[in-house]
């Protein structure tokens, strides 16, 4: 007997319909077709002990099991639940008529219980897509999967559940979830807040210019300086992320495992801290299967890298080309994933290798040149695709044992909003334009106009400061968003001169 069931297999964000053909016939045969790698070919022992542990049999007759379209290969462990339907449907010990009305996906245990799987949240708005009435799968992903609105989700916990349901003999309540409410219930949830930072009010100064221009930046100074707990707190002043964000980073999370048991819609944005000895792999994602990698994890949030001079150059490298373009493009020989990665990168590190040049208190114990070669383990390119530069000096302790409150980062958010409400409609008319760091050389230039009192003071502290050619448009963004900040439709001299301030890797000076 012939019987069809259905799942899904994954391909990068999206989702493609995978039709499971069960054929039981005479003969002892068991095989398996349609391109299953090993994890796929392992289900038939999981299958069998899973079945006859419930108490079904596994058929003692050819099996003949086809997973179509059978040019797109067939991974992982999510099949295990659809392929078993399918024999029990297929030898008669369960009797429905409705099967190809539901999307079927579930690791089985030995014991019939189920595993959670990876991909949910895409699985279920490809079943929506193809007119499924339902979708059956493990209660840990149910939250998940229930964020797409009209399609019914039942969460199981064993493969007895799911043939009880099936038949009629046990009724399931669908998952339900109002994805509205569960957006804006968590929207504003963040654990770190700028009030719990002593002083350092230059420094948020600096991060709250580059939230509301979208603007990578880097924090320079001695160790316990405060550069970390600073970086941590940046999420809490972006602004909030809206609906169709949060189901796009959410979709990021699920394909690649990171969501949790019982989690549902991401709604405050991610923060992705990887450690200097990452691969550029785990950074930029890859794999046999390409999955996401951290700079796509931080897609809408932020990706923090620590200690910047300490990370491999090939993977500082990697960073460049998905900076520019906002997406990473996987190729393999047999094919290609495109992720988005849209990301805010926050760096910091210390000055020299003993971490004291430049400090107010303690002597630098470098020898001559170490400072700058230091400093060249970060390449040109790489730097000049990072706006604003800030040197963070230690907290004296007047201010460390102050009782003065510090603002909140409520506070702070609430002007980075309204300046990127100004960039929004600036930009309506640019596509993939979103603040000011997005901007083009075409777009600067229409945009960024000077006064000739501004052009004085540029050229002046280009000249006197020694700033390289490339801080020139980076300073005009900045300043663009500092006036923005200041709701003034025109770049003033004190903007340009806060901006310039922020260009302290530029200067040919700095580290001797």
């Amino acid at each position: 007997m012939l019987v069809k069931t259905f799942g899904c297999a994954t391909h990068g964000i999206n989702a493609t319909t995978i039709t499971v053909e069960v054929n039981v016939d005479q003969g002892i045969q068991f095989a398996m077709v349609g391109l299953p790698d090993n994890a796929v070919k392992e289900s038939h022992q999981r299958i069998e002990a899973a079945l006859v542990n419930i108490g079904y049999k596994f058929p003692r007759k050819k099996i003949t099991i086809n997973m179509a379209p059978a040019d797109i290969r067939k991974e992982g462990s999510s099949y295990d639940l659809t392929i078993a339907i399918g024999i029990l449907a297929a030898s008669e010990q369960l009797l429905v008529e409705d099967l190809d009305r539901y999307m079927i996906m579930g690791e089985l245990s030995l014991d019939g219980g189920l595993q959670p799987i990876t991909g949910a949240l895409p699985i279920a708005i490809e079943a929506r897509g193809k007119g499924f009435k339902g979708f059956i799968l493990p209660k840990e992903n149910a939250r998940e999967a229930a964020i797409v609105n009209d399609l019914e989700v039942y969460g199981v916990e064993n493969l007895s559940d799911v043939i009880n349901f099936l038949e009629g003999s046990l009724k399931l309540e669908p998952v339900i979830i109002d994805t509205r409410e569960e957006f804006y219930t968590h929207l504003n949830e963040y654990e770190f807040d700028f009030a719990d930072v002593k002083g350092q009010e230059n420094i948020k100064r600096s991060l709250e210019i580059a939230a509301a221009g979208g603007h990578n930046v880097i924090l320079i100074g001695p160790p316990g300086a405060g550069k970390t707990m600073l970086a941590k707190r940046i999420p809490s002043i972006l602004p909030p992320l809206n609906l169709h964000e949060a189901l796009e980073t959410t979709k990021i999370h699920s394909v690649a495992g990171k969501m949790g048991r019982n989690a549902s819609l991401i709604s405050v944005r991610p923060f992705r801290s990887p450690h200097h000895t990452i691969s550029d792999v785990a950074l930029v994602g890859g794999g046999g299967n390409p999955q996401p990698g951290e700079i796509s994890l931080a897609h809408n949030g932020v990706l923090f890298l620590d200690e910047l001079p300490e990370f491999k150059r090939t993977v500082l490298e990697v960073l460049r080309q998905p900076l520019e373009d906002r997406i990473v493009t996987i190729s393999r020989a047999k094919t290609s994933v495109t992720y988005p990665a849209s990301f805010m990168l926050v760096a910091s590190m210390n000055p020299c290798p003993c971490g004291y040049y430049n400090h107010p208190e303690k002597d630098c114990v470098c020898g001559p040149g170490v400072v700058q070669k230091y400093l060249n383990k970060i390449s040109g390119p790489l730097l000049d695709r990072i706006d604003i530069h800030v040197e963070v000096v230690p907290v004296p302790f007047r201010e460390l044992s102050s009782h003065r409150t510090s603002e909140k980062s409520e506070a702070v958010r609430e002007r980075v909003v309204n300046a990127r409400q100004i960039q929004e409609e600036r930009f309506k008319e640019s596509k993939g334009v979103y603040c000011n760091a997005q901007m083009s050389s075409k777009q600067l230039r229409q945009i960024c106009h000077i006064t000739e009192e501004g052009q004085a003071l540029l050229k002046n502290a280009m000249d006197k400061l020694s700033l390289s050619a490339r801080a020139y448009d980076r300073i005009l963004k900045v300043a663009r968003t500092i006036a923005d900040l200041a709701e003034s439709p025109d770049i003033k001299t004190e903007h340009l001169a806060e901006a310039i301030h922020y260009r302290s890797l530029d200067r040919e000076t700095w580290g001797g």
